[in-house]
């Protein structure tokens, strides 16, 4: 029995790990590291910040992080931000799946005047996958998590996958 748990443990932290290494690789394919990066754990101790959900509606009515505003990605208005988030220098972390979409809403709100803009290291994706909450519109925590695509969705390791 004690060899079972010690192989789960194993199988379940080899994932992780194999999950971690291509956000990573999708990452540095796709972005160019144009708005500085948060992780995770980062984001957790940051007091006071705002996060703004930059995928599409369908996917944030799934789940998102706690108190996240929705401003999507080909519907995101900066005017519609502005006059939600008036100071310019308000704490503000982008998030999509996994990054990229992120770091695009990212260069927009720095173009616009905003000068403390981060986006969260892997996304949604990378922080369920170490094991933080997510919620849904009722504002219940929920073990869903919007996995884009089925190829996209390979790098969510520990949700529930919705498409």
């Amino acid at each position: 029995m004690r060899f079972l748990g010690i192989f789960l443990i194993a199988l379940i932290y080899s994932g992780s790990v194999q999950a971690q290494k291509t956000i990573a690789k999708t990452l540095k394919k796709f972005n160019t590291e144009s708005v500085p990066y948060i992780s995770v754990e980062e984001a957790i101790l940051t007091q006071n910040s705002l996060f703004l959900d930059t995928r599409k509606r369908e996917e944030y009515d799934v789940s998102h992080v706690n108190d996240a505003l929705w401003v999507g990605y080909k519907k995101f208005s900066i005017g519609n931000v502005l006059a939600q988030i008036p100071v310019k220098d308000t704490p503000i972390i982008v998030y999509c799946s996994v990054g990229v979409r992120s770091e695009d809403i990212g260069e927009k709100l720095l173009k616009a005047g905003y000068t403390n803009v981060k986006n969260l290291y892997g996304g949604i994706f990378n922080w369920k996958n170490k094991g933080n909450p997510v919620f849904s519109n009722d504002g219940m925590p929920t073990e869903k998590v919007h996995g884009f695509s089925k190829q996209w969705g390979k790098l969510l390791t520990n949700a529930q996958k919705v498409y």
